[in-house]
């Protein structure tokens, strides 16, 4: 029912930044939360940062201070800034939706193909 696309991945130096975009698309009046989550080589898929449809959000511990997750209603997009990237940020990054099945049930059913990010000198 609904489609992620990504697009921003790419190489950046240390201390350099990135901004990540997700476009949706589809029947978006059952998702509540969006959400960014990383893998990096030989590692579980880890939580980056969500934001609900209110404006709230949460961050993981490593990210905090450095990425800002933001998300515009009207046009259906979710933004990952990230700043003072470290190399330890390399990973594919997934932008994610979350799904009310019914009231007080959510799930993470939607996923976007996933966006090479690189941090390297």
């Amino acid at each position: 029912q609904v489609q992620l696309v990504e697009s921003g991945g790419g190489l950046v130096q240390p201390g350099g930044s990135l901004r990540l975009s997700c476009a949706a698309s589809g029947s978006m009046f059952s998702i509540r939360r969006m959400g960014w989550y990383r893998q990096a080589p030989g590692k579980k898929r880890e939580l980056v940062a969500t934001i609900a449809s209110g404006g709230s959000t949460v961050y993981a511990n490593s990210v905090k201070g450095r990425f800002t997750i933001s998300r515009d209603n009207a046009e259906n997009t979710v933004h990952l800034q990230m700043n003072t990237l470290k190399p330890e940020d390399t990973a594919v990054y997934y932008c994610a939706a979350e799904r009310e099945i019914v009231p007080g049930l959510r799930q993470w059913d939607y996923w976007g193909q996933g966006t090479q990010v690189t941090v390297s000198s």
